[in-house]
């Protein structure tokens, strides 16, 4: 295992980076042992460090947070594959060296004794000095295959490249998998004019140069007295050949193989070292084209991820138990009642079980039952057929028609009418329906999904929701967490919508203020992410300079926080000081009597509550 951190954009764009150490910082100061020279990096932005069962990123409180895969990240369990965004860098961590597969080509393999004393074998670093006469052909071979990014592509003009500066008549370029002796992929090249059939490939050479990582020659292929075996070498004239490693850091990626069967040509021990140079350089391109290929598949399959992964941002432990719970159900065709007050994102735990279900190239309707009257609901859900009711003037399929071997999200379920929820029992038990005005069944196949932010189980003891329906619903119960349940997600959360408001808006925003990130940690959001998102959108509108300030947050946010012993502005403190000795006095004046103080006030009696409640008062009135 050979972690390492590979730069595929930012100023470090195309480096690697191999973490040798346990634990690494990166950062703007010169301290990091990653040092990023960039503005839009923390001084100390976050670290890597080898934990017992995985190399953990944990952010270090940065302005502008740490983001993998895009999602913003406290701490994480890095996987094989992870994009790491540090900044305006983005990494590519790597815990093992992927497999490229390389077309197969026309060559066999041929098991034979083929070790004699006409063979020649040598270490890739001795007598290199003497190759300066081939400087030239070394520049040349250099610049065609390191311009070369497709692995097939780059071993082919390798090959012809070999031909051209040595007498061999045909080539191979064989492949290992990593860790391994084995041949896993070879790309061959006859260069003869009657150019065709199987090229015979020593299998004794090749596992003996790949086993020692030395280069070997051998000339008087006919007159060796133990080639009883290699007859495919003998049938196809082979009179001489050399094979040679491809060593890239102490790894072994492959070996090049040349022979020739004119009886008057002679590979000699000068084609050797140019081709165990050749070699060297080799092998720095395959495993730079190794690479490239593994993060070009690597980035259609995060593309291809991202359209199916959920779109949840959490890594609290209430969260956890959120995905974990999706990844159990979406595989199945349970139905899944999501529980959770408003603004929690149960529809995007609707898409999560549907993105990742067998069904999830199929449609996913969704259809809030609040938004609508009894009568539109009946035809959105249902259908009609023309001539139904004034104005059916044409046959219009409903959701769960359209759906057909999709899933259907119900949102706020809770507020169907008894008719509704007797028609949607009908669904769940028989699996078909009638449109509005119609006589036919219709047969459907699809997934139900539902949402309530009601308690249904009251619901049914006061007998406004079906007792039926609601059993055939709650077969697997899913709640959403609040989000002052999980306030660790809050700085997440903020600097994500930061990032996606400042694409949107087109304003450059670097980052949340540390008294930015104190204030919204300190309010309970009673509308939970849908408010968090609002309140970022509208800092990054509002807002004056690349860094949210808490002046850009909505007022309500700012009186909650004064309450606490988190810094603030002055200027805020002084408001808010103001606006309690407004309140206090008022009361003192009204007696106490909340009615008469929101008429002195001149405001609603909830927003009275609201301000007594938010800037911590009912201390100061016990006192």
């Amino acid at each position: 295992m050979n972690p390492k951190l590979i730069t595929i954009a930012g100023p470090l764009r195309g480096m690697t980076f191999p973490l040798r150490e346990e634990e690494v910082f990166v950062g703007r100061d010169l301290s990091n042992q990653l040092l990023i020279d960039d503005i839009s990096v923390s001084r100390l932005h976050c670290r890597i460090k080898q934990e017992e069962d995985c190399w953990q990123i944990s952010d270090l409180d940065s302005h502008n947070g740490t983001f993998v895969n895009d999602i913003p990240v406290n701490e994480h369990c890095l996987n094989h594959g992870d994009r790491i965004k540090i900044g305006s860098s983005v990494f590519v961590f790597l815990l093992h060296e992927s497999q490229t597969d390389t077309p197969p080509s026309e060559i066999q393999l041929v098991d034979d004794g083929l070790l004699t004393k006409t063979a020649i074998t040598f270490q890739a670093e001795d007598e290199l000095h003497l190759m300066a006469r081939d400087l030239n052909a070394l520049m040349k071979i250099s610049l065609k295959i390191n311009s070369i990014r497709g692995m097939t592509a780059l071993q082919h003009e390798l090959l012809e490249c070999l031909l051209e500066v040595t007498p061999a008549q045909r080539g191979v370029v064989l492949l290992v998998e990593e860790g391994a002796n084995e041949i896993a992929s070879a790309v061959a090249l006859n260069g003869q004019a009657d150019a065709g059939g199987t090229i015979p490939v020593s299998r004794t050479v090749v596992q003996r140069v790949l086993s020692e990582r030395a280069a070997l020659l051998c000339n008087n292929v006919s007159e060796d007295n133990r080639l009883g075996a290699a007859e495919s070498l003998l049938s196809a004239s082979v009179r001489s050949l050399l094979c040679v490693p491809m060593v890239q850091v102490e790894t072994v990626l492959g070996a090049i193989y040349l022979d020739t069967t004119e009886p008057n040509v002679r590979l000699d021990q000068g084609h050797l070292q140019l081709v165990t140079a050749i070699a060297n350089i080799a092998a720095g391109a395959v495993n730079n084209a190794r690479h490239m290929e593994w993060l070009e598949g690597e980035n259609l399959r995060l593309r291809a991820d991202s359209e199916i992964k959920h779109s949840m941002i959490g890594e609290s432990q209430s969260m956890r138990a959120v995905y974990q719970l999706i990844a159990k159900v979406a595989p199945t065709e349970t139905t899944v009642l999501i529980r959770g007050e408003s603004g929690t994102g149960k529809e995007l735990a609707a898409h999560a079980i549907h993105q990742n279900s067998p069904r999830a190239a199929q449609p996913f309707l969704a259809l809030n039952c609040a938004a609508l009257t009894d009568t539109l609901l009946e035809s959105e859900l249902f259908g009609y057929e023309k001539g139904a009711f004034t104005g059916a003037i044409a046959q219009k399929k409903g959701k769960l028609e359209v759906a057909n071997g999709g899933t259907v999200f119900l949102d706020e379920v809770g507020e169907l009418s008894p008719l509704l929820q007797a028609k949607l029992l009908r669904v769940l038990q028989e699996r078909e329906f009638e449109r509005v005005g119609g006589t036919r069944p219709i047969k459907v196949d699809i997934r139900l999904l539902a949402a309530t932010n009601k308690d249904l189980e009251q619901a049914v003891k006061a007998r406004a929701f079906r007792a039926d329906l609601y059993y055939r619903l709650n077969v697997v119960s899913l709640r959403m967490p609040s989000l002052r349940e999980r306030p660790a997600d809050v700085p997440l959360l903020a600097r994500y919508f930061a990032v996606k408001y400042s694409y949107k808006c087109k304003r450059k925003i670097t980052g949340l203020a540390p008294e930015t990130l104190a204030s919204l940690s300190s309010y309970d959001w009673p509308g939970n992410v849908r408010e968090l998102e609002n309140a970022i959108e509208r800092a990054v509108v509002l807002g004056s300079t690349d860094r949210i300030l808490p002046e850009d947050l909505p007022e309500i946010i700012l009186e909650k926080q004064s309450a606490t012993d988190a810094p603030v502005p002055k200027y805020h403190e002084a408001v808010n000081q103001a606006k309690k000795q407004i309140i206090l006095g008022a009361l003192a004046q009204a007696q106490g009597d909340y009615a008469e103080t929101a008429k002195l006030l001149g405001i609603h009696p909830n927003n009275l509550h609201r301000l007594i409640r938010n800037m911590n008062l009912k201390v100061l009135l016990q006192k």
